[in-house]
């Protein structure tokens, strides 16, 4: 079942238009990288969490966001401190821990229908030749089966902890790929049937 990442709540965040949030989101990014030093990710890192704690969203939230990158940070750590220093590592994964949180707080205020609303809405001024419904079907799909991902993972872990097999890397991700492909693969037949070109 394709699900999405938004929990209710009826906070300003959440009742915020789509498009404003993802402006917002857009040039909260964009600015990180413009803007080089700590100085900047402090004040994006302060601004964030000001919207989690509107949106009344707490750190539980922030931590399952972060938790499916968790390797990730710690492994872009890990090269930044070889090839530069430990407070050069340390600036790039807070850049990306605040990004990471920025987008997270977007997602978890914003219901997928919403998303497809703000982005048709967005683009309502671009060229006819513009595929407007279909890069909102496309930004659905994809907001959806972040949580897929997310909940077969869970799934196959806990299958394959059960044989005793949870540190196998390829004992998780063959099951997991296989699993994903299947699913895509019924999304498309589904979309296909619908005779959505």
């Amino acid at each position: 079942m394709l699900t999405d990442l938004y929990v209710f709540a009826d906070s300003p965040v959440h009742r915020a238009r789509p498009v404003v949030k993802i402006a917002a989101l857009v040039v909260l990014c964009t600015s990180l990288f413009i803007i080089e030093g700590w100085t900047a990710v402090t004040v994006a890192g302060v601004l964030v969490f000001a919207g989690f704690a509107l949106a009344g969203l707490g750190p539980r939230h922030a931590i399952v966001s972060l938790r499916p990158a968790l390797w990730i940070l710690v492994a872009i750590f890990a090269v930044q401190l070889y090839m530069s220093d430990v407070v050069f590592a340390g600036f790039i994964v807070a850049r990306f821990v605040v990004l990471i949180l920025a987008a997270a707080l977007v997602t978890l205020t914003t219901r997928t229908s919403e998303f497809v609303d703000g982005i048709l809405s967005a683009l309502r001024f671009a060229p006819a030749w513009v595929p407007k419904a279909q890069i909102a079907l496309a930004v659905s799909l994809f907001l959806r089966f972040v949580p897929l991902v997310r909940t077969a993972l869970d799934d196959v872990r806990e299958a394959q902890r059960a044989r005793g097999l949870d540190r196998n890397i390829k004992a998780i991700l063959v099951p997991l790929v296989v699993r994903i492909l299947k699913t895509a693969d019924e999304v498309s037949q589904a979309i296909y049937a619908r005779s959505f070109d």
